[in-house]
C-alpha cells in the first residue's frame, strides 16, 4: 500500500509562485513514477505533470509548460510541484498520484486510470 500526503497549497495572487510537495509511503518510491493532476469545481480532473523514477523524464500538460516544473527527490519519498507565474484559472485541488509499475507513455501519461494511488489533494487558490 502506497499513502501519498499533499502539502504546500494556499491562497495566493496572480503572478505568485508556490511550490506543492507530495510524501510518499513506501521503500520503493524510487520505482514509482509520479503525476500531478488537478480538479477546478465543476470540472473533470486534468493532468498537469508526471516525471519517471529517475527524474530524467517529465511529461507537462501545455497549461502546464513554461510555468510548472515537476522534480523528485526520492532519497525523501518526496515529489514536488514548482508553479511559477500563477494564474487565477490555476485555481484547483491539486492531487499526486503514483504509478508502480512504471512511467506511462506519451499518449497515456494523462490518464487518470493509469495511476494506482492517489493523495487526498491541496487547495490551491489563485485570485486575479
Amino acid at each position: 500500500q502506497v499513502q501519498l500526503v499533499e502539502s504546500g497549497g494556499g491562497l495566493v495572487q496572480a503572478g505568485d509562485s508556490l511550490r506543492l510537495s507530495c510524501a510518499a509511503s513506501g521503500r520503493t518510491f524510487s520505482n514509482y513514477a509520479m503525476g500531478w493532476f488537478r480538479q477546478a469545481p465543476g470540472k473533470e480532473r486534468e493532468f498537469v505533470a508526471a516525471i519517471n523514477w529517475s527524474g530524467r523524464l517529465r511529461y507537462y500538460a501545455d497549461s502546464a509548460k513554461g510555468r510548472f516544473t515537476i522534480s523528485r527527490d526520492n532519497a525523501k519519498n518526496t515529489v514536488y510541484l514548482q508553479m511559477n507565474n500563477l494564474k487565477p484559472e490555476d485555481t484547483a485541488v491539486y492531487y499526486c498520484a503514483a504509478r508502480i509499475s512504471g512511467m506511462p507513455t506519451a499518449h497515456t501519461v494523462g490518464i487518470r486510470e493509469e495511476y494506482d494511488y492517489w493523495g487526498q489533494g491541496t487547495q490551491v487558490t489563485v485570485s486575479s
